[in-house]
């Protein structure tokens, strides 16, 4: 029986369930969110398994990418391209609240998945659909990759130096950003069906997800003709806010950018005057002038190394930071002190770590329970327990290559799903 909302073991998406359909980073991140938070994800992989298990470093034969993001999840493998698969994911997403995919727009209506074929047997399910341009418009047959998609929202054209060619952040930012806004997309569309009873289609874009921050260049562009370009670690028209050298060759990052910050700043320089020279006084005047200031902060960092200058902005309460890499998160009180890292036990690897859930919740937090299995791991147990499928069955699905079954099947979860 599912616990009470409230009790200090219930977490606010126990008792959902997630048919999770994604592949590569977008999908899987989106049904990460929901499994950490305590829906019932069960991945559904192709029997070579999803590409995030190639991307990534790895280890005994382990993507540590996939032990992080298919977390809290069931796997089971069914070959989509068979009918008999596709009649079984259909029957697994009549038991389900959400149903996520991020295949080519078309492909589950070949693969009768529609949204249509789904509402007929669950009136109130919702289907999550990531692609690259939407599942409408001239580009919605194109191939839609992240980065690919980033390029055509304009985030690539303001990222990196402006003496070079556009850069990329080393992450697959695009993805993440749309796999967030399509777990907001699916907890929004649960509310309405509170209301209405019936689910609905969220379409989430990647290009429109990763255009969504481009916000302030929008109108700057609409009402100006301003086009925004490469800034390097600046942000434009918002100034200080770069990153500066210090005496040791390393760099600290530095943010005044409010009247009262600024003045903090300017007092930690020594120079309490620049914060009433007509030419730093308020925002929009700094950002005129920002070359001037950046020189002067540049110079007051540049004579003191790292650890001091950070230590003396710190003590005058002026926003500073070294620019962290995963030692420096390792070896950090602040994350050690929320754990902000989790290990859970993997059989294969023993501790991985990984990060927490994000955010937090003070009565019903999100946990990490088990790291990413392997390909079917719970194959049997889903399709005898959740379906009913009798073994004989199971076993025939197995030998005509429907079904595969990893070999390393956990024990039921033992989840209870409304």
């Amino acid at each position: 029986m599912t616990e009470p909302a409230g009790h200090p073991k219930s977490r606010p998406l126990d008792g959902y369930r997630v048919i999770e359909l994604g592949s590569t980073v977008a999908g899987p991140f989106c049904g990460r969110l929901l499994a950490d938070f305590g829906a019932d994800v069960i991945k559904v992989e192709q029997r070579e398994g999803d590409a995030v298990r190639s991307m990534g470093k790895r280890t005994k034969g382990r993507s540590l990418y996939a032990a992080s993001i298919l977390r809290n999840k069931r796997n089971v493998s069914v070959d989509l391209r068979r009918t008999e698969g596709q009649n079984l994911v259909k029957a697994l997403c009549s038991t389900a609240d959400i149903v996520i995919e991020n295949f080519k727009p078309g492909t589950l209506e070949r693969w009768g998945l529609s949204y249509e074929a789904l509402k007929a047997v669950n009136p109130g399910i919702v289907l999550v659909r990531i692609s690259g341009y939407g599942q409408d418009g001239p580009y919605s047959e194109r191939p839609g990759y992240g980065v690919i998609c980033e390029a055509v929202s304009g985030m690539r054209e303001v990222t990196g130096d402006p003496d070079r060619p556009p850069a990329r952040v080393a992450i697959s930012l695009t993805d993440y950003i749309t796999g967030l806004y399509a777990a907001f997309g699916a907890m929004v569309a649960l509310l309405a069906r509170e209301k209405c009873g019936v689910g609905q289609v969220v379409d989430a874009a990647l290009y429109e997800a990763a255009f969504s921050f481009m916000e302030p260049h929008v109108p700057a562009y609409q009402q100006l003709g301003a086009i925004a370009r490469r800034a390097g670690p600046r942000l434009p028209d918002n100034t200080p806010n770069s990153l500066y050298p210090t005496a040791d060759g390393r760099f600290i990052h530095i943010t005044a950018i409010s009247n009262s910050v600024f003045r903090r700043l300017c007092e930690a320089m020594g120079r309490p005057e620049l914060a009433v020279d007509p030419r730093f006084a308020d925002g929009v005047s700094r950002s005129a002038h920002e070359d001037e200031l950046d020189d002067i902060i540049g110079s007051w960092t540049g004579a003191a190394p790292l650890d001091e200058a950070e230590a003396v902005l710190h003590e005058a309460d002026v926003p500073a930071a070294r620019i962290y890499d995963m030692r420096d998160i390792f070896a950090d009180a602040h994350y050690a002190a929320r754990n902000a890292i989790v290990q859970p036990e993997d059989p294969v690897l023993g501790p991985v770590a990984m990060a927490n859930v994000t955010p937090r919740l003070s009565a019903t937090p999100g946990k990490v329970e088990w790291p990413g299995r392997g390909i079917g791991s719970d194959t049997l147990s889903v399709f005898q327990n959740e379906l009913g499928l009798s073994s004989e069955a199971i076993a025939d699905l197995l030998d005509a290559g429907v079904l595969f079954a990893g070999e390393d099947e956990p024990a039921s979860s033992g989840r209870t799903i409304r």
